[in-house]
Parts: C-alpha cells; structure tokens; sequence
C-alpha cells in the first residue's frame, strides 16, 4: 500500500508549487492526500481576518477536485516547524514541503527550516522549490552502502508511472585511506557498474530493477566533493526531480548523506528532492 501524502503549507506564497506538485504526485501513485495548514503568531485580535490560508485552501481543494483527488483538511496552530513533524508521525506519510518564507535573519540565528524538517520527520520528505513538470528525467543518488534504498524505491515507481529517464549517479569523494575498496572505486570512477565493490552492486541491482520496469537508464560517475558534484550535475542535467537517501547512522561514511548534507542539496537543487532515510529489513 502506498503511503498518504502529507502536503504542508503556512500560508506563503512559496508553498503552493509544493501543493501543486503533491496533487499530481498523489494522482500518480494513486494515493490520498491530507492537507495540513499552520496558522503560526496568530493573536486573539487577529482571529477574525482573513489569513493567507483561506486563499491557498481554496485553490487546492479545486485542484484537488479538478483531479478526483481524495482528501483531507486539517488546520493547527504554531511554528511550522514544530507542527508539521508532529503531523508527520501520527501516520504512514511522504511529507511534502516547500519553503515557508522565513526572513533572513532567522535563517541566520538558526537555519533554514529545511534542515530542521530534515532531522524531525523520519519518514520520506519530498522538498519542492518548484515544480518541475510533466516529469522527464529523474536523478538518483547512489552512495554505495544502501542509505538511497527507501527513496529510490518511490522514485523509481514514479519514474515508471511517468516513463521518465533515469540516471544513476555515484560521486567518488576524495579520500586519503588506500583501502582495496576505496582504491578500485577511486580508479575506476567512470565505470563503476562493473566492479565488485559495494558503489558497484547497488549500481547493478538498481540498473536491473529499471531496466526490469522498462525505464531508460543511464550512469554516471564523478570524483569531488560530494555535495558540490550532485548540485553540479543537477544544474547541468536538466533534472525533474532528485531522490538520495539518509543513513542516520554512526557509520564513517556518514557525513555523505547526512541530513545537513541532504539539506544543503535541496537548497541549491533546482528540482523537487525526494529523500528518505534507510531502513533495515526487520
């Protein structure tokens, strides 16, 4: 069963490719959808204005009928930053967010609230800037160790109910170990697919799953620093949407898909990106 989308919104203008990309999302897999308002710094004197929330409610519930969309309203109160992982744990939900239009000089003594979300909500987290659409080409972000594995299985079933292309992208970070491992990695970069290392198994069994779906896939490798390299080839590919995933883990390998990590990204990420962290089987 798939999971319900979780769509967010506070109002902000920003939020609606977010709500507007979840609407063709849910059509796509099929699925339902819960709309969650955030009314935050609301004063009993405001209580009876008319607050931004009115018009961008009524703007999806068009498009959310416009589509036979089934689903659901919910208003809260509060910081959108605390509302929303709450919402989020209290089902089986992909979270759809957009950016919530905070000034900069919050963005400064604290961050952005993408990285905040990143940390809270544990399930999968589709973060749109803007929606890129009808959906022609999706990336997707091998590390090697299996953190892409959660997210790479909803992207792919997208991909496949979209007949987009698909690339497969692994960037060798540089390293100063000369394990084997890292060694066969480090000098053979460009074809990765065909080694025996785990970059090059996930590689493989990803490709085999498209290729079973009947997608078109390609592969790419690049050496660099990993953050810079994915943003790099995201602005040059023309990219629908991104997918990566999050280990959440003590491994040493962390810091290459660690939320702050994912979170930077998305926030120089022309595309809507889809993440979640990995899960163990049992």
């Amino acid at each position: 069963m798939n999971p319900d989308l979780l769509i967010t919104t506070n109002g902000f203008k920003g939020t609606w490719p977010s709500i507007e990309y979840g609407a063709w999302l849910a059509a796509t897999l099929q699925t339902k959808i819960s709309l969650l308002g955030v009314t935050e710094n609301l004063s009993p004197a405001a209580i009876d204005d008319h607050h931004p929330l009115e018009d961008v409610f009524a703007r999806a519930v068009e498009l959310f009928q416009q589509k036979g969309l089934e689903y659901s309203l919910e208003v809260r109160n509060g910081d959108a930053e605390q509302v929303i992982p709450r919402k989020a744990k209290e089902g089986n939900f992909i979270t759809v967010l957009g950016p919530l239009g905070r000034p900069q000089i919050r963005r400064w003594l604290i961050g952005k609230s993408i990285r905040h979300l990143m940390e809270e909500i544990s399930g999968p987290i589709l973060y749109v800037p803007v929606s890129c659409l009808p959906l022609k080409k999706v990336l997707i972000c091998i590390g090697g160790l299996g953190y892409e594995v959660t997210a790479e299985h909803i992207a792919m079933q997208v991909a496949m109910s979209s007949r987009a292309e698909i690339t497969l992208l692994h960037v060798v970070p540089p390293v100063d170990l000369d394990y084997p491992t890292t060694r066969a990695e480090r000098e053979n970069w460009q074809h990765l697919a065909d080694t025996n290392t785990p970059v090059g198994r996930s590689l493989r069994q990803a490709l085999e799953i498209a290729e079973k779906d009947g997608l078109t896939v390609i592969v790419k490798g690049r050496r660099g620093n990993v953050v810079e390299e994915i943003i790099s080839e995201t602005k040059g590919g023309d990219y629908d949407m991104l997918c990566m995933g999050s280990p959440y883990s003590g491994s040493a390998l962390r810091q290459l898909y660690a939320p702050n990590v994912t979170a930077e990204i998305a926030e120089g990420a022309r595309c809507p990106v889809l993440t979640a962290r990995y899960k163990r089987e049992g």
